[in-house]
């Protein structure tokens, strides 16, 4: 698994729990945290998904 998709995936999971926490809590949730989610875990997906199937030559650099 690549590197860049596990870290968006951990921001997309600290995102989703700060989401959680609002909505348990009450407190409306900013926009910007709301888009900053779904890129982040659309963008993490995309990685993962793309870091699975291209194996990258480890002589080119």
């Amino acid at each position: 698994m690549s590197k860049a998709g596990l870290g968006l995936l951990l921001l997309s999971v600290v995102l989703g729990a700060v989401l959680a926490t609002d909505a348990i809590t009450g407190v409306s949730s900013s926009a910007v945290i709301k888009g900053l989610f779904g890129l982040t875990l659309g963008a993490s997906i995309v990685a993962l998904a793309l870091g699975r199937r291209i194996k990258f030559d480890p002589v080119l650099r």
